[in-house]
């Protein structure tokens, strides 16, 4: 039986800033868009945020009519970067097999450690202690026989949570909770779920399996086999980060072709940068245009694998320049990459351009890092064309 943890940093982004700016502790923070504009949504938010109904993923606008006298914090990715990756410097040592699902939170399997570490509760609490005695970042860890069982274990007792349901007890842990905790049940589907009925995961379990496979098809059955304590062991380890994207909506709907493609430019750095801090390389670009009328087109190419902001910013304009065929105003602007590799340190001896290159991304990086992403800059978009 495999012995599974899910470790969930507690409000990563704004445990961040509270590092950087002690004077935000205890105070309502909300990380995302300039609620100036009135667009764009809320990334992350403190409990005490919270406590004004505020969440991720609200429209910005909506959140600061319900906290106005809140902290609102544009985020410093460069910084969030640079601590998951001293979190996951901790957890390898320990830990046999590590799959990084996002910035803040890590899949690892035990399985067969209870001879090394004695009791897995115990030492999840060691984990914990060390990360936030190191770090002062507060996480929450979930122990299951599957990732399904630790994902939700993970969030059951948030902050600060070590839950551990034992192999046979998943479906008796479940049977209360609400169907939205399951992972991958959304807006829609919890919708459509509670007009049929299903409002705790039990009313799902006492249902047959065909039932949901009709109604909704793989997902239906992933639904019941979650709803049953069933989930998946397999660890993505080569791949372990789908995509990194960043996207920017406009305060006002712009017109200005060269202002679109400046926003482009400084998207395109910062998602380098973040490639950067992984010491990861893409090959696949992809960018994502949404005009006024919410018409969204996308386009992407993969080239030969880089983290060079020069390369993926002449491939993204391309991009945008073939898309870009309509006169209507623009709403937002968003680069996506994909298809990620490790980077590759070796160089040609012969190619001094290339090694100088190299030299000054590290150089910039590393001050990015120390200093925040605006901190210096290349230039503007034309000087990179």
């Amino acid at each position: 039986m495999k012995t599974i943890f899910h470790l969930d940093l507690d409000t990563f982004f704004v445990s961040v800033e509270r590092i950087l700016n002690p004077n935000l502790i205890g105070k309502p923070v909300i990380v995302g868009a300039n609620p100036k504009y009135g667009r764009g949504v809320v990334a992350a938010c403190s409990y005490e945020a919270r406590e004004y109904g505020i969440h991720s993923a609200m429209p910005i606008k909506q959140a600061y009519k319900l906290c106005p006298n809140g902290i609102y914090v544009n985020g410093t990715m460069g910084e969030y970067s640079r601590f998951s990756e001293e979190v996951k410097k901790i957890l390898e040592k320990y830990a046999p097999v590590i799959q990084q699902a996002s910035i803040d939170e890590f899949y690892m399997d035990f399985s067969g450690t209870q001879k090394i570490y004695g009791s897995l509760f115990t030492f999840a609490k060691k984990i914990q202690n060390e990360i936030e005695k190191e770090l002062l970042l507060p996480c929450s860890i979930g122990i299951g026989s599957n990732k399904t069982i630790a994902k939700i274990c993970s969030d059951y007792a948030k902050p600060k949570g070590v839950t551990f349901i034992f192999p046979g007890m998943e479906k008796a842990f479940l049977a209360p909770l609400p169907v939205e905790v399951i992972p991958g049940v959304g807006r829609v589907m919890l919708e459509s779920l509670n007009s049929k009925g299903f409002f705790k995961i039990e009313d799902i379990a006492k249902v047959s399996e065909e039932y949901f496979s009709l109604a909704y098809g793989k997902a239906g059955t992933s639904l019941w086999n979650k709803a049953n304590g069933m989930g998946s062991t397999n660890f993505n380890i080569n791949h372990e980060r789908l995509s990194i994207s960043k996207e920017r909506t406009y305060g006002k709907d712009e017109v200005n072709k060269e202002k679109i493609e400046d926003t482009l430019f400084n998207l395109v750095g910062k998602v380098c940068q973040i490639l950067r801090d992984k010491n990861w390389e893409a090959a696949t670009i992809s960018i994502k245009l949404r005009y006024s009328d919410f018409v969204t087109i996308t386009r992407a190419k993969t080239i030969k694998a880089t983290n060079d902001d020069k390369t993926i910013y002449e491939t993204a304009s391309k991009l945008f320049n073939n898309a870009y065929s309509r006169r209507v105003a623009v709403r937002l602007i968003g680069i996506h990459l994909t298809n990620f590799s490790e980077f590759n340190t070796q160089e040609n001896l012969f190619d001094t351009e290339s090694k100088v290159r190299k030299n000054m991304l590290k150089a910039v990086t590393s001050i990015r890092d120390k200093f925040g992403f605006g901190s210096i800059k290349f230039g503007n978009s034309g000087a990179q064309k």
